[in-house]
């Protein structure tokens, strides 16, 4: 299974597949030290496959409710639309946002583009850092491409709100500050886990995000 294919938009509600689990392309172990295997494990089987199934169960009543006519079933809906179609599209990008041989710096045009967006590299990492350590209760931190005025831009996401449904920019790196994420490992304090999720960015997949995106 590709998590390519699980980033697309959920498409038509009438004639669809299910949504499926997407593997993660390395261990759950493979993140350690700075992300154990039990959160690793607890993340994706648990957590990301509990928003899927929740998804296949919403669409399903959806469908029935659009065959049916029943626009108020279908607005009553959309909220578990929202989190749980969120949550996957979240945590599919998320995954890949990962890699063992992560961490350091981008290269090429996306960090040109960071550089003429925030002015260094390190103002951006301590931007996105102190966004995500203030998001309230759940959510993402994320690092968006807004395609109208052609630059990066940082925003955060309460809860699974997908951040391009939301806010309109294309994500390509988001930081999971959800307590599910960190909590085993470091407890309450979210800016250690944020310290160390640095050393785990898949800077070539966030690079290969934004050149698609500019295209």
């Amino acid at each position: 299974r590709s998590s390519a294919k699980l980033v697309a938009p959920l498409g038509c509600l009438v004639s669809r597949q299910k949504h499926t689990l997407p593997d993660l392309p390395y261990d759950y172990a493979a993140l350690e030290p700075h992300i154990n295997a039990e959160i690793m494990q607890l993340h994706h089987s648990k957590h990301h496959a509990t928003y899927v199934n929740n998804l296949n169960v919403v669409e399903e009543k959806y469908k029935e409710a659009v065959a049916k006519g029943d626009v108020t079933t279908q607005v009553s809906l959309q909220p578990a639309l929202k989190f749980n179609g969120g949550g996957h599209i979240n945590h599919s990008i998320f995954w890949t946002n990962l890699s063992p041989n992560g961490g350091g710096e981008p290269k090429g045009e996306l960090m040109e583009a960071i550089k003429r967006d925030f002015g260094s590299f390190a103002n951006f990492k301590e931007k996105l850092t102190a966004v995500s350590v203030g998001v309230q209760g759940s959510g993402w931190g994320w690092l968006g491409y807004n395609k109208e005025q052609g630059r990066l831009q940082i925003a955060a996401c309460a809860n699974q709100d997908p951040l391009q449904g939301t806010t309109g920019l294309i994500p390509l790196l988001g930081i999971d500050v959800w307590e599910h994420a960190y909590y085993l490992q470091y407890k309450n304090v979210r800016p250690d886990y944020l310290k160390a999720i640095w050393n785990v960015i898949n800077w070539e997949n966030v690079s290969s995000r934004y050149a698609t995106c500019k295209k």
